[in-house]
């Protein structure tokens, strides 16, 4: 049981790392808003996954993930927030204004500082990372048709998945939080002007590029 735990971990943590809309819309936070907006975002993306979790241990996920007409319409509606989160970054960079030289002495940034907070993105970042993962109809696909298969043998199926669902939380909080921290230490550079509209657009593109491609993913 240890051993088939452990293997379940590696998978997941494999799939965790690679870069997604999650990771697009946490770099968007993080970058406009600083790290509590980033750490924010995460809690809202872990809160989606643990949704999913809920439902998929219910048996509700299952029928989303075999009903055609089901699946479409969360395809379509996350698709639909992920193009709307882009086009609000590529709004905001063609808003932002003229590059200002940064100064010759910065103030240090006290420790914990949200940042500047007029550069934030609009809406609540919990809720943004919440809603972007509730309507990503692969977590749904992902849950009930892999995630069974890495469950250990020996514990009960709903056992087994609530605590690979668990796991997948974990791990998504711990990497996606240092994904965070790590934006946040060049928070000098991000804070330039010109880079700050660097940034937006080519988040605004990749979000916008994610949402093409999840509405014409196949289930």
């Amino acid at each position: 049981m240890v051993y088939a735990f452990l293997a379940a971990a590696g998978v997941l943590a494999l799939l965790t790392m690679v870069p997604g809309p999650d990771m697009a819309v946490v770099t968007r936070r993080a970058v406009a808003a600083g790290r509590r907006d980033g750490l924010l975002t995460v809690a809202g993306i872990t809160s989606g996954l643990l949704v999913w979790g809920v439902l998929s241990v219910a048996g509700l996920a299952a029928v989303l993930a075999a009903s055609a007409t089901a699946y479409t319409v969360v395809k379509l509606a996350g698709a639909a927030y992920l193009v709307f989160l882009g086009v609000q970054a590529l709004l905001a960079a063609r808003r932002g204004g003229p590059a200002e030289p940064a100064p010759a002495h910065p103030a240090p940034a006290r420790p914990g500082s949200p940042g500047n907070r007029s550069a934030a993105p609009p809406g609540h970042p919990w809720r943004t990372g919440l809603v972007s993962n509730v309507l990503n109809p692969k977590i749904a696909v992902f849950y009930t048709g892999l995630l069974p298969t890495l469950a250990p043998h020996g514990l009960s199926p709903h056992t087994g998945m609530a605590l690979l669902v668990l796991l997948h939380a974990v791990l998504t909080v711990l990497w996606l939080s240092g994904y965070v921290l790590l934006l946040t230490k060049a928070r000098a550079f991000f804070a330039r002007a010109a880079v700050r509209r660097a940034m937006e657009r080519i988040t605004g593109v990749v979000l916008i590029g994610f949402g093409l491609k999840v509405a014409t993913a196949q289930a």
